[in-house]
């Protein structure tokens, strides 16, 4: 009986040695950083989409992550450089391609908040009159489309730069700018702070595009970026994410961003 035990016991540790194995080394700390976005979080509420995802990768993991909260330009030098492991929300281009991998988790279209008073009626028009002003968060890219947009006002110094949505509004609302591009994540905020009285939406006519989770690869090997993407594939797949995503959308949106 005793050997049967002892049999058991190293059964049973081996076991858990293979499941451990197939998720993330834990043997270090990781460190993870939300920006302040709309419904993707809030650093007044610590509430939104990105803390819920963040919980939960940290939670399947067992791994212990530090969080943080930082400015997006911030993030992708720390990506860059090593100092930062992971951020949430990201998406890709050729140049952070190269520092970066990615887990996605959902996709969103990107819109063009427009004054209605500047008369414009699609991204054309913004772009052929000389006397309008974008606005843009400093880092973020967009849509083909809108990135597009954004790099040609850019070469005209037709674009101004802030740090989150909250100066954006606030310059949009005294007509320093005239537009400024913005995603589903930002709909509510335009209500709270009146912008939607005086704005309409255009639609960029690109396809949803794709946002993960970032995972800097000068910190974390292929083989460690492929556990934390299994985890992420695990919460698609178990329908976790689709629930997160109900917290804040109807579920037809949900689905939508989620299902791609």
């Amino acid at each position: 009986m005793t050997i049967r035990f002892f049999i058991a016991v190293l059964i049973t540790l081996g076991n858990l040695g293979s499941a451990n194995a197939a998720g993330p080394d834990c043997s270090r700390p990781f460190t993870l950083a939300l920006h302040d976005h709309g419904l993707l979080y809030s650093a007044d509420t610590d509430t939104g989409i990105d803390k819920d995802v963040a919980d939960e990768l940290i939670r399947r993991s067992g791994c212990k992550v530090t969080t943080s909260l930082l400015a997006r330009a911030r993030i992708w030098q720390l990506i860059e450089s090593g100092a930062l492991d992971f951020s949430l929300s990201g998406i890709t281009n050729a140049e952070r391609d190269k520092f970066a991998g990615f887990a996605w988790y959902f996709s969103n279209k990107y819109y063009l908040l427009v004054r209605k008073d500047s008369g414009v009626r699609n991204h054309v028009e913004f772009e052929q009159n000389d006397k309008l002003q974008l606005g843009v968060i400093r880092s973020f890219r967009y849509s083909p489309s809108a990135n597009r947009l954004v790099d040609k006002l850019q070469a005209t110094n037709r674009v101004s730069q802030a740090g989150g949505l909250a100066p954006l509004y606030q310059t949009l609302m005294l007509n320093q700018i005239q537009g400024m591009i913005i995603e589903p994540f930002d709909y509510p905020s335009l209500e709270e702070k009146k912008v939607r009285d005086i704005t309409t939406i255009i639609e960029f006519a690109d396809p949803p595009v794709p946002h993960g989770l970032i995972m800097s690869k000068k910190a974390l090997p292929p083989a460690e970026q492929e556990k934390w993407r299994a985890l992420v594939n695990g919460m698609h797949s178990d329908g976790t994410l689709r629930r997160i995503f109900e917290k804040y959308f109807n579920p037809d949106l949900a689905a939508a961003m989620v299902n791609f």
